[in-house]
């Protein structure tokens, strides 16, 4: 029993194991990843019986099972391409991360192409939620660690989609939101894209530096946390 508390209130000191265990807590059985890198959360896939990579220019480490598609391409160009239900054999999907260009407007067409892909139970994971501090949350790149203004998607859904189920894990580096009660049927963000890149993409982050963890729905990085949320039905 101590070693199942201990567990739960544990801490990850970083995003890559957060992922690990939301893997192994959810067990997607589909699965989609925008920004592949070096496919090392790609791999984590391993309950998948179909999973989908986008990247225009994976820098492949490890190597990738059968039942993981790479797409070399940008996520718009895959949308406007391919079916991403039908890439996942008529399925929607279980659980789709989020890591590819840092920037506001790039993020938010991310998000609502995949939610039009979701199910019930689909869980959108968005890196770089959490910035660190005005100088690495810029839209211009200056500092080798950059998270971009990702964080805008939090503080736009907040705002337009109060219908979503949205929490920002504080975990190392960057932060992770963690997005659940999809609407496929939405299309209330992407009817108002243009309308939205104007007021967000020009946003300060002024706006979130004094109360950055309410505005941004912070949780703490303990299991125990986390797990609540993704437990919401």
């Amino acid at each position: 029993m101590l070693g199942f508390l201990n567990s739960r209130n544990k801490r990850y000191a970083d995003y890559y194991g957060l992922l690990r265990r939301i893997h192994s807590f959810l067990k997607p059985a589909t699965y989609v990843e925008i920004g592949v890198r070096h496919g090392t959360s790609l791999q984590m896939a391993s309950t998948a019986h179909c999973a989908v990579g986008i990247d225009p220019d994976p820098q492949l480490a490890v190597p990738l099972p059968p039942s993981m598609r790479l797409f070399r391409m940008t996520s718009d160009e895959f949308f406007a391409k391919n079916d991403l239900t039908k890439e996942l054999g008529g399925h929607a999907f279980n659980l789709a991360f989020i890591d590819g260009m840092h920037l506001f407007e790039y993020v938010l067409r991310d998000f609502i192409n995949l939610e039009r892909a979701a199910g019930p139970g689909s869980v959108i994971l968005a890196h770089d939620c959490y910035p660190i501090n005005r100088e690495t949350a810029q839209r211009e790149r200056a500092t080798d660690l950059w998270s971009g203004d990702v964080w805008k998607l939090v503080v736009c859904l907040k705002k337009y989609r109060p219908d979503l189920e949205l929490r920002t894990v504080d975990v190392p580096p960057t932060g992770l939101a963690i997005i659940r009660r999809l609407s496929p049927a939405s299309d209330l963000l992407a009817s108002r894209l243009e309308d939205l890149y104007s007021e967000f993409v020009p946003l300060d982050y002024g706006e979130i530096e004094t109360d950055k963890a309410q505005r941004l729905n912070r949780i703490d990085s303990r299991w125990s946390e986390i797990e609540a949320v993704l437990s919401v039905r």
